[in-house]
């Protein structure tokens, strides 16, 4: 079975990637003339500042989701302890059913 991948696991695979690129224009910058390799250094400072920029965006956002998920999680808990009463109860209604109806042949 293959499982699908989270919004916020892409997201880190883009940002993998990007790194991966800016390490790759280090290289080449290395490489190229002095005429060139000003751009280069100009393009990955700028790559730099939006990798740091988005890896932030990305830290906010997962705060964000963790705080809307706990929040939601305390708001349910009792409804799901309760919810978990009634099913109890409900088996035990139907154990005494069961035993109602073929407990006591005389």
């Amino acid at each position: 079975m293959t499982k699908k991948k989270s919004t916020t696991q892409d997201i880190e695979e883009v940002l993998q990637e990007i790194g991966n690129k800016i390490e790759e224009l280090v290289q080449k910058g290395a490489e190229a003339g002095a005429d060139v390799k000003e751009e280069i250094e100009q393009k990955i400072k700028d790559l730099k500042e939006n990798k740091t920029s988005l890896e932030e965006e990305l830290r906010k956002g997962k705060e964000m989701l963790e705080r809307e998920f706990n929040e939601k999680k305390k708001e349910m808990e009792p409804k799901i302890q309760e919810s978990k009463g009634f099913l109890k109860e409900g088996f035990r209604q139907l154990g005494m059913a069961f035993k109602a109806l073929f407990g006591k042949k005389k």
